[in-house]
């Protein structure tokens, strides 16, 4: 019985021995290794030959692991950046918390990384313990403890093809569960922004979170304020950008982390318009992106913070500012507490403006003003932004048809829609006009095809 007991003992002790990983072949993990970039296997295969270890790594064994082709593959490896950066042509060290590689071959870039080693005490850390700067290499199964989930820690060699588990994450792909590596509270310390990212993964791969790891994230969303802005910005646009945009943002009100991401979210999530509009809004983000089509993170901003400004520029205006000047202070006063929230870059703060400084300019529909609108270097933008409107009920559909109309039009139609007549009483008249001139056009051009529209 004693016997038992010990064996029992030493079987757990075994089964908690972290620097031991479980080793799947190709045949137990199902890797389709057409998944893989050329370029990644590339550097894996230069850094073996160099004699050192390398693996693909992270987000990029996950979605072998689900069988979607990653869009970035990481690699790790025991060579330092030194060692790494003398091995290619195209290659340079970045990174002041800890130090990587990006090793270029024409636009592809892939991040290198050393394995990282035991987290150390004397690392520097602010006073709420968030980690300042950590270059400690370390061995393998060191830089598996380092990683933030277990999804996410695995390691595949694509010369062997074989996949190397440290932290159960094949057991929890299969489960569909996002779990931390470690005591939860201590890793968000460590990395605040870690609380950001089991959201997107949740959403984005429809995982449930493990309890112990959302737990604690009411708690310490707090110490999200003390990460530099633009870190927040940079997983705010990939939690928005994920094609997953809607879910994100609901499980980041399910988790309470989004009071100090953007604030009054609440509040406009509550009023019938704001949660139709940005409803509408992330739902055709999504929508792109899963068409492959580009989406502009100015227009993804102005739309979640329009009610804001759509509040503040009708207490300007019923304070005596006239129209377009209180739009204007509307918008300096939302953008000023946002750039300093989210460290909005120059160029997207000018989209935003440019987009919401054209609604206004979409009423007035007589003389050049409308001609003038569509030579607008921002105008598909501002246009997409006012259907939205429309769609959502904020403004009357007429106008957003009417300028559908007008944007689709030759030049005697877009005479026609201008003229006060045809406008108020026959709108239908200039449909019916444009449609009678493409049929006859396309009976001219009989053999050839066109298409209409812009991105």
């Amino acid at each position: 019985m004693i016997k038992k007991f010990i064996r029992k003992i030493l079987g757990k002790a075994k089964a908690l021995d972290r620097s031991q990983p479980v080793v799947l072949g190709p045949k137990e993990h199902g890797i389709d290794p057409g998944l893989l970039s050329s370029n990644a296997v590339r550097v894996t295969q230069t850094l073996q030959e160099a004699g050192f270890k390398a693996f693909v790594v992270g987000g990029a064994v996950r979605d072998l692991l689900l069988g979607v082709k990653p869009k970035d593959f990481d690699i790790a490896t025991n060579a330092t950046p030194e060692q790494v950066k003398r091995l290619f042509r195209r290659a340079f060290i970045i990174g002041r918390r800890f130090q990587i590689v990006h090793v270029m071959f024409g636009q592809d870039l892939l991040e290198v990384t050393t394995f990282r080693g035991a987290s150390s005490n004397e690392a520097p850390k602010d006073e709420h313990g968030r980690v300042l700067r950590d270059n400690t290499f370390g061995v393998q199964h060191e830089d598996a403890i380092r990683r933030d989930f277990t999804i996410n820690a695995m390691y595949y060699d694509p010369a062997s093809q074989s996949v190397f588990d440290y932290h159960g994450g094949i057991a929890d792909i299969r489960k569909k569960i996002l779990r931390i590596i470690g005591v939860p509270e201590a890793r968000y310390r460590e990395d605040p922004i870690r609380m950001l990212r089991v959201v997107r993964f949740a959403a984005r791969l429809k995982f449930s979170i493990d309890p112990a790891t959302s737990a604690p994230i009411p708690a310490m969303a707090a110490l999200i304020d003390n990460v530099p802005a633009a870190r927040v910005f940079d997983e705010m646009l990939k939690l928005l950008m994920s094609g997953h945009a809607l879910a994100c943002l609901q499980q980041l009100r399910k988790e309470g982390l989004h009071h100090g991401l953007l604030p009054l979210l609440d509040v406009v999530l509550e009023q019938p318009l704001g949660i139709k509009f940005v409803t509408l809004a992330l739902s055709e983000t999504d929508a792109r992106i899963h068409q492959g089509k580009s989406v502009s993170p100015g227009f993804l901003f102005a739309s979640l913070l329009w009610h804001q400004v759509l509040e503040k520029w009708t207490a300007y205006k019923m304070a005596g500012e006239l129209p377009i000047p209180a739009l204007h202070l509307a918008a300096d006063d939302v953008l000023e507490s946002q750039t300093e929230k989210l460290a909005l870059q120059r160029k997207i703060g000018s989209d935003m403006r440019d987009i919401w400084a054209m609604q206004p300019r979409f009423e007035r529909r007589v003389g050049k003003a409308p001609y003038r609108l569509l030579e607008h270097l921002r105008f598909r933008a501002g246009y997409d932004f006012l259907l939205l409107r429309c769609a959502s009920g904020e403004i009357d559909a007429d106008i957003g048809e009417w300028w559908t109309e007008f944007y689709e039009a030759d030049s005697p139609d877009r005479e026609l829609l201008l003229s006060d007549k045809n406008r108020m009483e026959g709108g239908g008249l200039a449909t019916k006009k444009r449609s009678q001139r493409r049929r006859s056009k396309s009976k001219n051009n009989s053999g050839t095809s066109s298409s209409e529209g812009g991105e």
